[in-house]
């Protein structure tokens, strides 16, 4: 019985890439800034996500895509704040493009300045997969401990941003900001770290200014 090969040559990361480039530029001739936040479960991204509506209260300025192996619950605490739509993945521990796009296809985007992706609760998949965002944000808590960024060093290679939650429980916890900085830095020079307090908005107003900066940067490119 002869064998035959038949070369199919198909760069399936590379047409990913493509995929992700392309929509990135859908987002930036819109003039939305989309930001994809990864982090272990816990961290507090959705608590985070209700303090900036809570500050860009004035106006719709956010919309968000939730993603989470079973439930709607995240999306259901964003809901009273901002336009949501919860992606589950059915048991993916990340999300991917072509589910991105069907939720942004059923979010309203009326005036809408920045696209949030809340990626699954997860500090290695998601730092391997370009949902087509502007900036990457890892979002570590005090209550994980201080060594995270040398454990986990793509989600923090690859992302734009560190944001620090819960800095409210400082004195209860054995947790360090200049040393996390510090292993962060190790991984990623120069990378931006922001404290912050969810809970208290300590640190909230610079945060939301930080993305502002970030998208005003976005316009000069469109």
């Amino acid at each position: 019985m002869s064998i035959e090969t038949i070369p199919v040559q198909l760069d399936l990361q590379s047409r990913r890439r493509a995929e992700a480039a392309a929509w990135r530029q859908t987002l930036t001739e819109r003039r939305i800034l989309c930001v994809n936040m990864i982090s272990s479960p816990g961290a507090g991204k959705t608590s985070l996500l209700q303090a900036m509506a809570r500050h860009w209260a004035d106006r719709p300025r956010m919309a968000v895509l939730v993603g989470d192996i079973a439930t709607d619950r995240d999306a259901e605490r964003l809901a009273p704040f901002v336009p949501v739509k919860q992606l589950t993945t059915g048991g993916a521990c990340h999300l991917e493009l072509p589910l991105v796009l069907a939720g942004w296809e059923q979010l309203n985007l009326q005036g809408i300045e920045f696209l949030i992706i809340e990626n699954v609760g997860n500090l290695v998949c998601p730092a391997s997969h370009d949902l087509g965002e502007h900036l990457r944000v890892v979002v570590l808590s005090v209550t994980e401990g201080d060594d995270k960024p040398g454990k986990y060093p793509k989600a923090f290679r690859t992302s734009q941003a560190c944001v620090i939650n819960k800095v409210d429980l400082l004195p209860y916890v054995p947790f360090s900001v200049s040393a996390v900085t510090e292993d962060a830095h190790r991984v990623h020079a120069g990378l931006p770290v922001m404290p912050v307090s969810a809970s208290t908005g300590e640190g909230v107003r610079a945060w939301c200014e930080f993305l502002t900066d970030r998208r005003r940067q976005l316009l000069t490119e469109v």
